[in-house]
């Protein structure tokens, strides 16, 4: 079901929901991932998306389901494809293909 309003981001959601509660820096959560910081922090800033690799790190750091991750990514993508201007402009240029009898 798609919202007026833009879906929490994974960033968001992995600094505020996961990250703060337990402590946890960049830097040692990317330990935790064994990643670069880098991609811990493009990933808290939104500039980077997640991943099925990252989603299975993910769950496996914080004890949960690959889907959760990839669900929230998911959500905020397909809000974004529907509300830009351009985008949704594109996409509603594709029509159903009908059946010859």
């Amino acid at each position: 079901m798609m919202t007026k309003r833009r879906p929490v981001p994974v960033g968001e959601i992995l600094e505020e929901e996961f990250m703060k509660p337990l402590a946890l820096t960049q830097t040692a959560l990317a330990q935790a991932m064994g990643v670069e910081r880098r991609l811990v922090n493009e990933l808290c800033n939104g500039r980077r998306s997640v991943t099925v690799d990252t989603a299975l790190m993910l769950s496996r750091v914080f004890d949960t389901s690959p889907e959760f991750w990839l669900n929230v990514q998911r959500r905020s993508e397909l809000w974004d494809a529907l509300n830009t201007a351009e985008r949704r402009e594109r996409i509603e240029r594709a029509r159903p293909i009908t059946r010859a009898a």
